[in-house]
């Protein structure tokens, strides 16, 4: 099976552009590349920008992108492979169009459909659908560009970015007054516990979570993803689980890959539990995850999204520290 990957930053979205995004774009292209490679079935194919520098397995090929090639180029490479794996930010619906024009040309993609793409794009809209299906969700509202943050608005709380990616706008509020945010925002109450992320793969009725991972941060007012680690109790990782499960269902993620952040509470019941948003594409947990299966992630995505879905196979007592992974820095 012929496969592509591309990853928006290294396979000419990003177009030069800033270096730290560039360095944790690479991180995870060159993971999916060497968990692709693990399976002697697929042949793989990777979208590289022209001069952009990137370490892949024996066997992947590399196909050469101009930058900002736009999508023709895309498209080419992917109506040329079985599969075209898309790892791209929901940003201005770079994924929902993406994947829609993608999809128009007859090429395969293993992702949800694109009106719940859409709807994970807006961390306002995506609260609204999970609170509708019962999924515990911090309390908030939305707050459109300009506008200040109610006075009597609990602090403290964090205020996001309503169609940001990977922490971007993301600021924690101690105390009024706050200048208001120029773009749309979500401000919502701060809760207190342990970060988390749940990656899923969906697929042919399915829904496959794998282990949690506690997700590490810098403090202050304007944190920064630092990477994750295995979530070693095993009570927290169920319920992470469970949660993951429901935000699937509620979102009606059909195929593809889904990462869910949350906050997990002190209360052993759960009840403190929140989800904070999802995103309908692969994360950079996929760097630590993969570490901790013989076989390929990449292609039990793809075997789900074809209606076969299947359990990737987990090394026998793999150590927690497998998984652990940091973002690069400068």
């Amino acid at each position: 099976m012929r496969i592509a990957i591309y990853e928006w930053c290294m396979s000419g979205g990003l177009a030069g552009g800033d270096a730290d995004i560039a360095r944790e774009g690479r991180m995870m292209l060159e993971a999916l590349a060497a968990d692709a490679a693990k399976d002697p079935a697929l042949d793989v194919r990777v979208l590289v920008e022209a001069g952009r520098a990137i370490d892949l397995p024996d066997g992947a090929r590399v196909v050469t992108v101009a930058p900002d090639g736009g999508v023709p180029a895309v498209v080419a490479a992917g109506c040329d492979a079985d599969w075209l794996v898309v790892v791209a930010p929901e940003t201005d619906g770079i994924l929902a169009s993406l994947v829609g024009r993608l999809r128009t040309a007859g090429c395969r993609v293993p992702a949800p459909t694109s009106a719940a793409i859409a709807i994970a794009a807006d961390k306002q809209v995506t609260i609204d659908a999970l609170a509708a299906r019962g999924v515990p969700v911090p309390a908030g509202r939305a707050l459109a560009g300009g506008q200040s943050v109610p006075a009597g608005f609990h602090m403290p709380a964090v205020r996001k970015l309503r169609g940001s990616c990977g922490g971007d706008g993301l600021e924690v509020l101690t105390a009024h007054p706050v200048t208001p945010a120029a773009s749309p925002t979500r401000i919502e109450a701060h809760v207190d516990g342990t970060p988390v992320g749940v990656s899923c793969i969906c697929g042919g009725s399915a829904t496959t979570v794998l282990p949690p991972l506690r997700q590490v941060f810098t403090a202050g007012r304007s944190p920064r993803y630092l990477g994750g680690d295995l979530v070693a109790d095993a009570a927290l990782a169920a319920r992470a689980a469970d949660l993951a499960r429901r935000v699937a269902a509620a979102l009606a993620i059909d195929a593809g890959w889904l990462g869910v952040d949350m906050i997990l509470g002190d209360r052993a019941d759960g009840r403190d539990d929140r989800v904070l948003e999802a995103n309908p594409r692969i994360t950079t947990s996929f760097v630590g995850l993969a570490r901790l299966f013989s076989s390929s992630l990449v292609a039990t995505m793809i075997d789900a999204a074809a209606g076969m879905p299947r359990l990737p196979t987990r090394i026998p007592q793999a150590a927690a520290s497998a998984a652990r992974f940091r973002v690069p820095d400068a």
